[in-house]
């Protein structure tokens, strides 16, 4: 998981629940994923994602990543879900 990522997780939890709530949050799940600093390629990978796809740079993080792993992505999100088919990795729809 990009650290990208690991602060939108934080931030967002943040902002609904509180620090607290967010900070046991990402204390649970950083022993579950392997935590990927973005390098230059990860961020030119991003970059060039952003530039052909209308979704928030953060997700094109979690693609970059994804498709550089050859891992599929697992996501509720619509502003990828809808564009699956046109990303450069497999998504799964995580959504009820």
């Amino acid at each position: 998981m990009s650290w990208i990522n690991l602060v939108e997780v934080h931030y967002r939890t943040s902002r609904d629940h509180g620090k607290e709530e967010a900070d046991r949050a990402l204390g649970e799940l950083r022993p579950r994923v392997t935590e990927h600093l973005p390098g230059v390629s990860a961020m030119r990978a991003a970059a060039n994602l952003k530039a052909s796809h209308p979704m928030a740079l953060a997700d094109c993080f979690a693609v970059g990543l994804a498709a550089s792993e050859g891992a599929v992505l697992l996501t509720g999100d619509p502003e990828i879900v809808d564009r699956a088919e046109s990303l450069p990795c497999e998504v799964k729809d995580l959504r009820p």
